[in-house]
């Protein structure tokens, strides 16, 4: 299955998405009142006779407006690792994103004033459906809700003030995020999906998640043992090579670019560059 969240003529809401149509489930009498909510109570399936609505008419949200965490991971494909010239490790790298950067499928990427150096990176998100703590790495999958298109678009200067990669990642309206979540069931081998980006028609990244350094299982793992993991959480699992920022010279987004995030079984998400007004 496939769900999204929206908005309609001022109204906030999700559902399930049926061909061209959306089942309205958030507007279903006793429904919860968003995905994340549906999520922590195993009601995604809802109503059958809930209002339809056409996909075209309805503003895309980000598929969970309202995460409580969202986790990134870093340097987590080897040939990202390698033309950023880091060392290996024997845990992921992690840091985190803020809600507040997050955009739907229909809003642009804001370039902010207080730099140009922004950067493309695709990636596959995992939406966190059973939350836990220290969860076993053979248990991780049932924990997983299901998966959408992640833009971790990035500040570079920002990024690489310090050590600490926080301020180049949680500019707003920095991180497109959806257009759908879909179940796991939907997928029939998640390692060889393949993560794409490609920037004004040009594919810049490429790479099957059999390329990820720690897998989908070890991050869950890892995580919980620091974190609770709650219903709605996402997790970003990182992104391959071929970010603009080592290239020769360097690829940075600017207004007017479209740069679009596709991975395959999961859907695609296309943005436009903006400049911050």
């Amino acid at each position: 299955m496939r769900f999204i969240s929206f908005e309609s003529n001022g109204r906030k809401s999700w559902g399930r998405v049926e061909g061209d149509e959306i089942v309205d489930l958030g507007a279903a009498a006793g429904a919860p009142v968003d995905l994340k909510s549906a999520i922590a109570a195993g009601q995604l399936d809802g109503e059958s006779d809930a209002p339809r609505l056409k996909r075209a008419s309805v503003q895309l949200l980000p598929v969970i407006p309202n995460p409580s965490k969202i986790l990134c991971v870093g340097h987590n494909y080897e040939s990202h690792r390698v033309e950023t010239g880091r060392d290996k490790t024997s845990h992921p790298s992690i840091f985190t994103r803020f809600a507040d950067t997050l955009v739907g499928a229909d809003d642009p990427i804001i370039r902010p004033k207080a730099s140009s150096d922004l950067d493309f990176e695709a990636e596959l998100a995992v939406v966190i459906g059973k939350g836990g703590r220290n969860i076993p790495e053979a248990q991780a999958m049932e924990h997983v809700a299901g998966y959408a298109c992640f833009n971790d678009a990035s500040l570079r200067d920002w990024q690489w003030h310090t050590r600490q990669f926080i301020p180049g990642k949680n500019f707003p309206g920095t991180a497109p995020f959806g257009p759908e979540l879909v179940t796991p069931d939907e997928i029939a081998d998640l390692d060889q999906v393949e993560v794409k980006s490609i920037l004004n028609g040009t594919v810049m990244q490429s790479a099957t998640l059999d390329h990820m350094l720690f897998t989908i299982p070890t991050i869950i793992a890892y995580v919980s043992m620091f974190t609770p993991l709650s219903p709605g959480d996402v997790i970003a699992t990182g992104t391959p090579g071929g970010v603009g920022a080592k290239r020769t010279p360097p690829v940075w987004m600017k207004a007017g670019d479209t740069i679009e995030v596709q991975i395959s079984g999961v859907g695609s998400i296309s943005s436009r560059i903006v400049d911050e007004t």
